[in-house]
């Protein structure tokens, strides 16, 4: 999936999270924030990392504002910022495309 522009999806209410993505020109750029780093720092980060590669998702910076949301709210999160990202106008299947 190719990102044509930069998205946002999330809120920075408690127990969610804000994901905004920007097209790079190569690689991933990942940057966490999160009110629970300490304790679940890599998670998050293996979580998100595991959303982009089952997305398919090269060529992406994207920034990870986290108030403690469960792994399968960022999964949503990450995956709603990129189908935005990349004008995707399919019919999306939701809960299909992430496991």
């Amino acid at each position: 999936m190719v990102i044509k522009k930069t998205a946002a999806a999330g809120t920075l209410e408690s127990s969610d999270a804000r994901v905004v993505v920007e097209p790079l020109q190569d690689g991933i750029e990942l940057e966490i924030s999160s009110s629970v780093a300490q304790q679940f720092l890599r998670q998050i980060r293996q979580t998100v990392t595991e959303t982009l590669e089952r997305l398919n998702v090269k060529g992406i910076k994207i920034k990870v504002e986290d108030r403690g949301a469960l792994d399968c709210t960022l999964k949503a999160r990450v995956e709603c910022a990129v189908f935005r990202a990349a004008e995707f106008e399919g019919k999306v299947n939701w809960g299909g495309s992430i496991k």
